[in-house]
C-alpha cells in the first residue's frame, strides 16, 4: 500500500488524474472502473483536459462503474449513469460501445451475475478508481460487508441516504436500494486507487489505514491488495500516524 498526500482537493485531484493518465498512456486499451460522488469530479475534468489537449486517448478505454441505484432510469439526473456523462464520458473520446453499468432495472440478482460475467470475460479490470463514505464505505458496501463479497442489490444505511439528499429534489424519491460491485469484485482489480478529502473523511481514512482490518470498516481491506495507492489531501490525513 502506498499514500500519497496531498495538499488539498485540487492537488489530490490532479495527481489521481496524472496516474490515470499515465496508465492509459501505459495500456491504450486499458479497464478502468470509475467512482461517482463530488470526490472525483475535479479527477474528471483534469483527465477531460488531458483528452481534449491530445494528451491521452480513450478511445480504446473500456469502463465500469461501481454501482447504481435501483429502479431509477439511467435518464434521471440523479443517475450514475447520467452522472458519468455529464461529468465525463460526453467530453472525451470514448467508444460508447465500450461503457459498462451494473443494471438497476429489472431481475437485479440476474443483473448482477451478468455484470460480473462481463467484468470476467473482457479480462478483469485493470484500474479502479474509488472514493470512501464518511463511514468508510467503498461503493455501496456498507459496515457489516463481507470481504468475499460480489455484485449485488444492497440496502443503504440512514447516513448514506441523508448524504445523497442534497442530489434529489424531493426525499422521498432517494433511493433505498442500489445495485453494487462487492469488495471481493473490488479486490480482483490489477490496481486500485482510491481519493479521499476534507475532513469529514479523516475518520474513515484513518480507520482504514491505522484501524483494524474488520467488516465494520469496508475500505481497510483494501490493505490486502497488493497494488493500491491512497490519494489523500491534508485535511482528510488529519488524523493519521506519520
Amino acid at each position: 500500500m502506498s499514500i500519497f498526500y496531498t495538499k488539498n482537493h485540487e492537488e489530490m485531484s490532479r495527481t489521481a488524474a496524472d496516474i490515470i493518465a499515465k496508465e492509459i498512456k501505459k495500456n491504450p486499451n486499458i479497464k478502468i472502473c470509475f467512482a461517482t460522488g463530488s470526490t472525483p469530479i475535479d479527477t474528471y475534468k483534469f483527465l477531460i483536459d488531458k483528452c481534449k489537449s491530445k494528451e491521452i486517448s480513450f478511445k480504446g478505454v473500456t469502463s465500469f462503474n461501481l454501482d447504481e441505484y435501483v429502479n431509477l432510469d439511467p435518464k434521471n439526473h440523479c443517475s450514475y449513469h447520467y452522472f458519468m456523462d455529464e461529468n465525463l464520458f460526453n467530453h472525451i473520446d470514448i467508444d460508447r460501445a465500450n461503457i459498462n453499468f451494473p443494471n438497476g432495472i429489472g431481475n437485479i440478482e440476474k443483473n448482477a451475475q451478468e455484470y460480473e460475467k462481463t467484468i470476467a470475460q473482457k479480462g478483469g479490470i485493470d484500474l479502479m478508481i474509488l472514493g470512501i463514505g464518511t463511514n468508510a464505505h467503498i461503493a455501496f458496501n456498507e459496515p457489516g460487508s463481507l470481504k468475499e463479497g460480489r455484485t449485488r442489490e444492497v440496502k443503504l444505511t440512514k447516513s448514506t441516504i441523508n448524504s445523497n439528499e442534497q442530489y434529489f429534489d424531493n426525499p422521498n424519491d432517494i433511493p433505498k436500494t442500489a445495485i453494487s460491485m462487492g469488495i471481493g469484485t473490488i479486490l480482483e482489480a490489477k490496481k486500485i486507487i482510491l481519493l479521499a478529502s476534507g475532513l469529514n473523511k479523516a475518520r474513515a481514512i484513518y480507520d482504514s489505514i491505522d484501524g483494524d482490518m474488520t467488516e465494520q470498516v469496508p475500505a481497510s481491506f483494501l490493505r490486502t491488495h497488493q497494488n493500491v495507492t491512497f490519494i489523500i489531501d491534508e485535511e482528510a490525513a488529519n488524523l493519521l500516524k506519520r
